[in-house]
């Protein structure tokens, strides 16, 4: 489902999803909720200070153990809620219609 004029293709979380923020060197974390999520990024409340997140890149944990988890900048803030946007691997952020466009073209099928 598309909303809030995004251009890619965010999912909404219908229950609350317990996620944490932990700082790219490991000295501060964060308990939050994932509030939707997409390929490019993720909405989240966070619970406690925001001021941690002025650091340039932290963790999104998405699961408990830590194993999975997306490298993430802050794109806003709004009383507690955060926008954040997932780093690529080369650090480079890649909008969705640049991917679209390096995919191989294919004719649908009749």
């Amino acid at each position: 489902m598309r909303f809030d004029g995004r251009k890619a293709l965010r999912v909404r979380m219908d229950h609350k999803q317990a996620v944490n923020l932990m700082g790219s060197d490991g000295t501060w974390r964060r308990s939050c909720v994932l509030l939707d999520v997409s390929q490019s990024g993720a909405k989240i409340e966070v619970e406690g200070t925001l001021d941690v997140l002025q650091a340039k890149e932290f963790f999104l944990l998405l699961s408990s153990t830590g194993l999975a988890y997306r490298r993430c900048e802050l794109v806003w803030i709004d009383g507690t809620m955060a926008g954040v946007h997932f780093i690529t691997a080369d650090g480079k952020k890649k909008p969705a219609s640049a991917k679209a466009a390096a995919a191989p073209h294919s004719t649908p099928s009749k």
